[in-house]
């Protein structure tokens, strides 16, 4: 019963995209998959077009180095009424419109609260996975108060549409595994689910 995301940023062209759908999905067993959408929509076309599936658009990302590329201004559209705005919002103004209906979200990192707000109200029903809380810095109290979705589809699922990734802040748990200051073996198992329990507490959503 627990999803199984596969961060593989995936998007290209042709029958490319098309067997970057089938790998992760048929073969790993993915539920759903991160997308990369530079090349538009029709490199992740194939990503998004399976009721079964789900992929999550890179909007903007955790790292540092993010806001390059992903902060830059970009034109009014008269054709979609788009104003002007940073790429990141374009991205999420358009994949609500993408694929056949709850089968994409977006890549939201906890490091950049400021843009996950306005992204949250660009995309009120768009499912979010957010990245970036612990040892990237990201904090819990915007992510809760912003991330989960405020209008269906997504509203309707559990956890609200919000997906949120905590890697570094569990998987430190396996240093501390070994003996116990009283020499006593420590369970690796148990320290990482007590983490594990510990972060679920932390980051519960209320809908």
């Amino acid at each position: 019963d627990v999803p199984f995301v596969g961060d593989a940023k995936r998007g290209d062209i042709g029958t490319t995209a098309d067997r970057q759908g089938a790998a992760p999905f048929d073969i790993l067993g993915c539920d759903a998959i991160t997308a990369n959408p530079y090349l538009g929509s029709e490199a992740i076309e194939p990503l998004i077009s399976r009721g079964d599936r789900f992929a999550y658009v890179l909007c903007r990302t955790s790292n540092p180095g993010a806001g390059e590329l992903q902060s830059l201004e970009v034109a009014a559209d008269r054709g979609t009424g788009a104003p002007a705005e940073p790429l990141y919002a374009r991205v999420a103004r358009m994949a609500r419109n993408w694929g056949p209906g709850g089968t994409v979200g977006l890549v939201v990192g906890a490091t950049a609260p400021v843009e996950l707000e306005r992204i949250r109200a660009i995309a009120p029903e768009l499912a979010m996975l957010v990245p970036g809380i612990g040892a990237q810095g990201g904090a819990v109290d915007p992510v809760l108060r912003h991330g989960p979705a405020i209008s269906p589809p997504a509203g309707d699922r559990a956890g609200g549409g919000l997906l949120v990734n905590v890697s570094r802040g569990i998987a430190a748990a396996a240093r501390s595994a070994g003996t116990s200051p009283d020499t006593h073996p420590v369970d690796l198992e148990e320290r990482l689910a007590g983490a594990a329990a510990e972060w679920s507490e932390r980051l519960r959503v209320a809908i």
